[in-house]
């Protein structure tokens, strides 16, 4: 089971500068993602939160309610949540971190990530298929564990 969050202000992907992050809704790409998940034999479980605390609390109990991995999309947490960072490093599970826009292509205060420097890897562009493409490893690096 993968566990997928998202943080502060995605609850308004569809109306929210559609240019940037495109006109799918949370809900859509909710269904996307367990569409994917099942392709590749992987449970998922979405959940959306404009609260840090929320976000770090899901993180911190991810592993004792039987999840394996999350994918993680912060919003504007990403770049100055040491409590975030902190969340992640302070469990077992591996974390990918996602991102509809390309960080690097943006404002040069979004171009850092301090939430990626605990992840195992961040998917940042691709719009949706960024989450597809966190899926796909995680699929990949759970299968290869025992």
């Amino acid at each position: 089971m993968i566990l997928i969050l998202n943080g502060p202000n995605l609850n308004l992907l569809g109306r929210r500068e559609p240019e940037i992050y495109g006109r799918i809704t949370l809900e859509e790409l909710e269904e996307l993602c367990a569409g994917w998940g099942a392709e590749l034999g992987l449970g998922v479980v979405a959940r959306q939160s404009n609260f840090e605390g929320q976000l770090v609390e899901w993180i911190q109990q991810a592993a004792e309610e039987g999840f394996r991995a999350i994918v993680l999309n912060p919003g504007a947490l990403t770049h100055y949540s040491i409590a975030l960072l902190d969340a992640i490093r302070g469990q077992p599970l591996p974390v990918v971190e996602v991102h509809l826009s390309n960080l690097h292509a943006r404002e040069p205060y979004r171009q850092h990530s301090l939430t990626a420097t605990a992840a195992k890897g961040i998917v940042s562009g691709f719009g949706p298929l960024s989450y597809k493409m966190a899926l796909v490893y995680l699929a990949d690096l759970l299968e290869a564990r025992p």
